[in-house]
């Protein structure tokens, strides 16, 4: 039985997909369209890649065939072996975009939050300062620990705090000592009063 090597020489050509071949015959003349595919790539740009043609009679095709399409097809292989690297490239690209501009919007959603209540705070324990609640006002400042980059104006505030709850609040002092001097005693006045009459009451007779 006759063999021939004709797949064993397509079995050493070095592509990767599936290699379609379509054989027209005209007479003499063939005419064989060889054209790979490569279901990995995704990329719609390897429609634009032309099938391989090959024409002559039986015994040129014999002598040149594989000579003719061993380059072209694992050249085109490798084309689409890095188109579809390519493209994977760009999706694990945009993947990774979308995923650091995700973090980047929950970073700034997260301070804007954090000053808020930074501003707030402070807001707080102004308030509670006009009302002369000096140590409530304090309590309101915001932890430095938490806010690093603001620590020595929070240190400062803290102070101005302190130092108005530390010190002797010399009007409450003074309305205090207003409030503990007995008030004259009127049966007292009377009383000296009536004895100063007598006396003159007496001198006189």
């Amino acid at each position: 039985m006759e063999t021939t090597d004709f797949f064993t020489h397509i079995a050493a050509i070095n592509f990767t997909g599936e290699l379609q071949m379509v054989l027209k015959k005209d007479g003499e003349i063939l005419t064989v369209s060889l054209l790979l595919n490569n279901e990995q790539c995704g990329d719609k740009a390897k429609t634009l890649i032309p099938p391989l043609i090959l024409k002559g009679t039986a015994s040129e095709l014999d002598s040149g065939f594989f000579q003719q399409i061993t380059a072209p097809i694992a050249e085109t292989s490798g084309l689409l072996v890095n188109m579809a690297a390519h493209l994977k490239g760009l999706e694990a690209a945009k993947a990774q975009s979308a995923m650091e501009k995700g973090k980047a919007d929950k970073e700034r959603k997260e301070a804007e939050l954090k000053d808020k209540k930074y501003t707030d705070a402070l807001q707080q324990a102004a308030d509670l300062e006009k009302a002369r609640k000096f140590r409530e006002a304090w309590a309101k400042v915001p932890d430095p620990l938490k806010y690093p980059e603001k620590a020595e104006e929070i240190r400062k505030r803290r102070k101005e705090l302190s130092d108005k709850f530390s010190a002797p609040d010399l009007f409450g002092t003074a309305m205090a000592q207003e409030q503990q001097i007995p008030a004259p005693d009127e049966t007292q006045e009377e009383y000296h009063e009536e004895e100063y009459e007598e006396e003159e009451y007496e001198n006189e007779n």
